[in-house]
């Protein structure tokens, strides 16, 4: 019997979906379900993306579109980007994917050859990864605890460039954790990375719309313009504009690398829908109120959340800044028991504490901190108490 490409055996499932799954077949079942888990926004966009998606498919040519992107979409994201700090871009340094994550791939299979070295901090989104491993990379995993709040420092950024890996991949803000870098920490960062001048950089900050606190959003190539050679910037509309089912994710970089992408999509995606992209154009560039009003909901979320864990004796949470995540330290739990199910690992907790209390969170593991735990607070407000109660309950039920 002929076998499959030794590549598939490789490729895990999404961790993240598996949790989600459970709980949605939980849920059918009939159990009370609050899920913590699937990092979407959970709220839609605003009337004008619709209204954009109807009058294009009144339109419709029925033809391919443009494998890099419409020449509209790729003007409205370079005034997005520019509104970031993103100057002196054009169209040939832009294409176009289905989603964020069809764009990392894209660039995992443009940048990397079979052995070549990946590294990035953990914790760390689990697709990272997974594409790592998927084409033959070696991951440099760079571990970053809560005791420095989930952060890379430069001394460890110094020490991986050190290898030579050929690309350096950061999130910010940041998926699972929603650790946010200021200003003076990306500076600091970018002043190693001018240092090493043959490892790629890639930016994923597709929640870059999503800072709290005044932080701000930075990059490293606002720091040091001189990296711009280098450096891809990847973004989406999925978490900003609540737009995650809509695929579309796009990379602003050197023109070689913008155009390596867009060959790759001319041979498997070929292009984006012209729907889809019309409602991306209109997310864009229309009305910013819906995205500013979630992400100050989003921040007093977050301040329920943070609240929440901290009157659980021995969890620590660093205090996320963006996105929509927390992403506490629940190793105290390790090694007690609830209701005669012993704990050993963060598996064990997300496993008992669903089973138990009907709370869906996902095992820090599949971002490479097993001693954590992700909460995503993107569900219903009048869930969000109840479901933070019932782990406070879990917590003290422990013995």
């Amino acid at each position: 019997m002929p076998q499959l490409a030794q590549r598939i055996g490789r490729a895990k499932p999404s961790a993240i979906m598996v949790i989600a799954e459970t709980a949605k077949q939980l849920k059918a079942a009939g159990r009370d379900i609050i899920s913590f888990s699937i990092g979407v926004p959970n709220f839609l966009p605003g009337e004008h993306v619709y209204a954009a998606a109807r009058e294009a498919l009144s339109h419709d040519s029925g033809q391919y579109g443009s494998n890099r992107g419409s020449d509209a979409l790729l003007d409205a994201f370079l005034k997005h980007i520019e509104a970031l700090g993103f100057t002196g871009y054009g169209r040939l340094n832009l294409s176009v994917g289905i989603g964020a994550k069809q764009v990392l791939y894209n660039l995992a299979e443009a940048l990397l050859n079979d052995g070549d070295e990946i590294c990035f901090p953990a914790p760390y989104w689990t697709t990272y990864r997974d594409i790592a491993d998927i084409v033959g990379a070696k991951a440099n995993v760079l571990h970053c605890g809560p005791d420095q709040n989930y952060k890379l420092t430069p001394q460890q950024l110094e020490t991986a460039l050190g290898r030579k890996p050929k690309v350096f991949l950061f999130n910010n803000p940041s998926n699972p954790t929603g650790m946010v870098y200021t200003r003076e920490e990306i500076a600091a960062l970018a002043d190693v990375l001018v240092k090493y001048p043959d490892t790629w950089i890639v930016t994923d900050d597709i929640y870059n719309s999503m800072v709290f606190d005044g932080i701000g959003y930075h990059n490293f190539v606002f720091a040091r313009p001189e990296l711009r050679d280098r450096l891809i910037f990847v973004d989406s509309i999925s978490k900003t504009y609540g737009m995650p089912g809509w695929r579309v994710g796009l990379i602003a970089g050197p023109e070689n690398v913008a155009k390596a992408v867009t060959t790759l999509n001319s041979n498997h995606i070929t292009s984006v829908p012209e729907v889809i992209a019309a409602a991306a154009i209109a997310a864009f560039s229309g009305p910013q109120d819906v995205p500013q009003a979630k992400c100050k909901e989003f921040a007093g979320k977050r301040d329920v959340v943070l609240a929440a864990l901290a009157k659980i004796p021995g969890v620590v949470c660093p205090r996320p800044q963006g996105a929509f995540y927390a992403f506490p330290d629940i190793s105290v739990a390790f090694g007690k028991s609830h209701d005669g199910t012993r704990i050993e690992t963060d598996v064990d907790f997300c496993a008992a504490l669903l089973g138990a209390k009907g709370v869906a969170c996902v095992p820090g593991s599949a971002f490479g901190e097993p001693r954590a735990m992700r909460i995503s607070y993107t569900c219903p407000t009048a869930q969000l108490e109840p479901g933070l109660a019932r782990i406070a309950e879990f917590f003290a039920e422990l013995s």
